[in-house]
């Protein structure tokens, strides 16, 4: 399951990597908090089922956090996947998916959380940035870590530049990592995560 908020180039990447058989995992449904986006099109274009769940449409966002668990749920996802979805799941969301929802983040967490990672990190002077894959809770970015891919700042980087090449990485490591946590199953102990195949 993959909620989206946008273009979907993450979930592309995902719909791609699921059309080779031993990837070992699908797409079952994709969500999204607005109507018209890429990111529909792209699932409807390969015949993924799609729902919108728009915020707007609820009287609190408890209510509209707890029918997007709904509608969620319906699916039977082994793991969701928050593909640039610009909307933050609740604690009935959580509850519902404990340890199962992922969200990238466009930095090395946890350095530099938030909505600005590759601006924090230019801005700071880093020499290295990259991308984090974490299990999603309460907080912003702060989630257990699943896997990171570093990326090189270089001497002539803008934001746009630098998160170009972040991207990059970041759907290359979500593809991977996804593959790997159907192939062989995870679990989240703490801060600590692992996966079927570890040694």
């Amino acid at each position: 399951m993959v909620l989206v908020s946008g273009s979907g180039t993450n979930l592309q990447a995902l719909l791609d990597a699921t059309a080779d058989p031993t990837y070992g995992a699908q797409v079952v449904a994709v969500g999204a908090d607005r109507d018209g986006i890429e990111g529909l099109a792209r699932a409807e274009r390969v015949g993924v089922p799609t729902f919108v769940r728009r915020v707007k449409d609820f009287t609190t966002r408890e209510a509209w956090d707890e029918a997007l668990a709904e509608s969620v749920a319906a699916y039977e996802p082994d793991v969701v996947v928050l593909a640039g979805f610009m909307k933050l799941v609740g604690a009935e969301f959580l509850a519902r998916f404990d340890g199962r929802v992922v969200n990238t983040h466009p930095a090395l967490s946890p350095s530099f959380p938030g909505m600005h990672g590759p601006a924090d990190a230019l801005a700071y002077g880093v020499k290295v940035t990259g991308c984090t894959l974490f299990v999603v809770d309460a907080g912003v970015d702060t989630g257990a870590i699943l896997a990171q891919r570093v990326v090189e700042v270089l001497p002539g980087d803008d934001v746009e530049t630098l998160h170009e090449r972040i991207k990059v990485a970041e759907r290359a490591m979500l593809v991977d990592t996804v593959g790997r946590m159907a192939r062989t199953g995870w679990s989240v102990e703490g801060r600590r995560t692992r996966f079927g195949d570890d040694a």
